[in-house]
């Protein structure tokens, strides 16, 4: 029999018949946490009630986050972060997180230290694939699904193939994690990696911090994954470590393991891409775009909102103002990395060149609140998802790109490779 891919091995690890864990197979599978936020969580509460249950299977094993629609900006959101605090309160949930106390579900998890190497965790959220980016596997599933997960302590699961992407060499100046992915799913497709896990690993991996790994994984849903998994290494183990977790053993593929597909990625022959609207497959070199005009620069997501992304804004925008005309918003992923800024005087920086700063939320990234945008206007986010109305009006547009791009793009008022300003940044501090 041949060797198993990381994906396999973490499944089979939490089953109970760990032998037929192979690609295709059904199996039934207990995860480490159940997550759920303020939109997929009143929906799966009221069919945990209607299916009989009375109690979750374990309350410390369950993550309850209010980022969606927090903080409320009606009263329907009020409404069902009551509904997902109530029942955290009925069931005795330690782990519920409101605005001021969290931040966004996916980076909160990991800062949390509830997740890492062969971990599994079931969210009802699309981007629980970021855990990929930890040596773990996240899983997105709809409410009712959880309902049951909240009940039983487990979920069947169809065992994805695996795709593995070897990347090789060293990413060059302002390429990030982004860009990694924004190149993959152009080179792949919306649906490449359909009915799959997105298996990465290669030498170039010792190159890429974990925020770069987040980045990547958070999209991997772009490309049509299933699920997606970084191999652990030392970088993956101390980061474990940083986060107050136990020293486990990394989980990486057997040699003759069987993938659908191999995909090379040679990181230095990667320049900064900026996906265009309507679709995170559309990515260009940002070059290609220069001179593109934009209304709104968005900073922060699930995995574009962390400590190193603030710092390359901060980097662009130090001694800087942003260009007239345009505004500016920047969320840090959590109350943790809020406070991490303000301790290294990055919201000082941003709030002197014009940005306003908000409290960790979702809310303009899937156009629910907070930086809504109007009829014609164009943005450039660190976002996920570029779709039509995906952040406001229908006929508003979209383009993604990394941190370094965007605030490049707040100066100057157009899109421009970030290393014009930087080196313009430059000549004026020696004139």
């Amino acid at each position: 029999m041949t060797g198993r891919t990381i994906t396999e091995k973490i499944i089979a690890a939490h089953c109970a018949e760990p032998d037929g864990v192979r690609a295709g197979a059904i199996v039934t599978a207990r995860p480490d946490v159940v997550l759920l936020n303020d939109v997929s969580g009143p929906l799966a509460f009221t069919q945990f009630d209607a299916m009989g249950a009375t109690r979750p299977f374990d309350p410390a094993r369950i993550v309850l986050v209010a980022d969606h629609f927090a903080p409320a900006p009606d009263i329907v959101a009020a409404g069902a972060i009551a509904l997902t605090r109530d029942f955290a309160k009925r069931h005795a949930i330690p782990h519920f997180y409101e605005p001021g106390r969290g931040g966004i579900e996916h980076t909160l998890l990991a800062e949390l230290g509830m997740i890492g190497h062969g971990g599994i965790v079931f969210g009802a959220d699309s981007h629980t694939c970021t855990a990929g980016a930890f040596n773990a596997l996240g899983i997105g599933f709809g409410s009712t699904d959880l309902a049951a997960a909240l009940a039983l302590g487990q979920l069947w699961l169809r065992v994805p193939d695996s795709i593995r992407v070897v990347l090789s060499g060293t990413p060059g100046p302002y390429v990030t994690g982004k860009d990694i992915i924004l190149d993959l799913i152009r080179r792949m497709g919306s649906d490449g990696a359909a009915d799959a896990s997105l298996e990465f690993g290669g030498p170039g991996l010792r190159h890429l911090p974990v925020d770069a790994r987040m980045a990547i994984a958070n999209m991997a849903v772009e490309a049509g994954a299933d699920t997606c998994v970084f191999a652990g290494d030392d970088l993956s183990a101390a980061d474990m470590v940083r986060r107050g977790m136990a020293p486990v053993a990394a989980v990486v593929p057997d040699a003759d393991a069987v993938y659908r597909a191999v995909i090379e990625v040679d990181l230095d022959r990667l320049s900064p891409i900026v996906a265009c609207p309507p679709s995170p497959a559309a990515g260009v070199p940002v070059e290609q775009l220069r001179g593109q005009k934009v209304d709104q620069v968005y900073v922060g997501n699930c995995s574009n909102g962390t400590l190193t992304d603030l710092r390359q804004v901060a980097d662009i925008l130090r001694g800087r103002r942003v260009a007239p005309g345009v505004r500016m918003l920047v969320v840090p992923a959590t109350q943790k990395i809020w406070r991490a800024a303000l301790a290294e005087g990055l919201l000082d920086i941003l709030a002197e060149a014009g940005a306003a700063i908000s409290t960790p939320t979702c809310g303009a990234c899937f156009g629910g609140h907070m930086g809504i945008l109007a009829a014609g206007e164009t943005a450039i986010a660190t976002t996920n998802r570029n779709y039509r109305g995906r952040m406001g009006h229908p006929d508003s547009q979209v383009f993604l790109a990394n941190a370094w791009v965007a605030a490049a793009a707040a100066v100057a008022g157009e899109i421009v490779p970030p290393g014009e300003i930087a080196a313009r940044v430059a000549t004026e501090d020696a004139a």
